[in-house]
């Protein structure tokens, strides 16, 4: 229950700086339009920060096995939700944007600083596995899915890509054990730890200047949140909580949390992103973000709960 609670008010302090954001554009600061540029840097500065950062740790044999039961829960989440996605395009008539909000899930901006909070540092670097798997995702067939296509990009684009480099460079220095030096570990940790605000303050801002009656009006984003936040984190919560009973690690029942919270979190802030980056509805896709950052207040203790009661 008190794992519960602190997720809730932590989520609560991030859906204050999305409230931030949304007055900052109402109240003239900025320009809605100043977004953008926000979610360039976001998406190729201070998301590779956070992953170099989340490898910064000793190396050791059952870190690495954790690390693979990690991998493979994301993988696992990853098929149910994309999967339950295609099998409801049809009869829900799903558009490109709802589909992406329905399977990628704020895995990193939102649940870095919720594991380091509510569970402590040492379990972050579980976050990468989740991390890895949806970030190759996000910039192969996210890009595409919301591009049209266009931004499928060769395999040399994705293997250049600023996130999957980092990724490399981060599975490099924990196998290895080299540290960055303490210089340049304390510009990527600041970069890095700016990326939950920051991408928040994004989502207010592209709400800026909504009527936000119309926003709570609209019907579609309730019924992507449920699947986003309900429906298939309960499939995965199953799942997992029946790993865990076969003994498979020491660890697992808190390994396989910090990847279930990944799979629960609200929609994705990079499909708004990606989605202004190809000049897509952007404002739509932050109404989803926004109504799933809400509702995950009480959604992912929920979840939490229940796996919990299952383990």
């Amino acid at each position: 229950m008190r794992l519960s609670i602190l997720l809730a008010g932590q989520i609560g302090v991030l859906f204050l700086v999305a409230f931030a954001g949304l007055l900052i554009v109402r109240y003239e600061i900025l320009r809605e339009d100043d977004s953008k540029v926000i979610s360039w840097l976001t998406a190729y500065v201070l998301s590779p920060c956070v992953i170099i950062k989340s490898f910064q740790i000793d190396f050791t044999a059952e870190k690495l096995k954790g690390m693979a039961l990690a991998a493979a829960a994301a993988v696992a989440a990853q098929l149910i939700f994309t999967t339950g996605c295609r099998l409801l395009v049809r009869p829900l008539h799903l558009t490109p944007i709802e589909c992406a909000s329905m399977i990628y899930s704020n895995c990193g901006n939102l649940i870095v600083p919720l594991v380091s909070f509510v569970m402590g540092e040492e379990w972050v670097f579980y976050t990468c596995a989740y991390m890895m798997v949806s970030t190759i995702l996000t910039w192969t067939h996210m890009r595409s899915l919301l591009s049209g296509g266009k931004g499928s990009g060769r395999l040399k684009d994705i293997i250049l890509n600023p996130n999957i480099i980092a990724i490399v460079i981060g599975l490099v220095l924990f196998l290895t054990g080299i540290r960055i030096p303490k210089v340049l570990e304390s510009a990527v940790d600041g970069f890095g730890g700016a990326i939950g605000p920051v991408s928040m303050l994004v989502v207010g801002m592209l709400i800026g200047n909504m009527d936000l009656r119309w926003v709570f009006t609209r019907k579609r984003p309730y019924l992507i949140s449920a699947f986003r936040l309900v429906i298939f984190p309960v499939i995965v919560a199953v799942l997992f909580a029946s790993v865990v009973r076969t003994g498979i690690h020491a660890d697992a029942e808190n390994i396989l949390l910090v990847s279930l919270l990944a799979a629960s979190a609200p929609a994705a802030v990079m499909v708004t992103q990606i989605t202004q980056i190809y000049d897509g509805d952007a404002r739509y896709a932050s109404v989803i973000n926004v109504m799933s950052v809400i509702f995950c207040i009480i959604s992912m203790p929920l979840i939490v709960l229940l796996y919990e009661s299952l383990c």
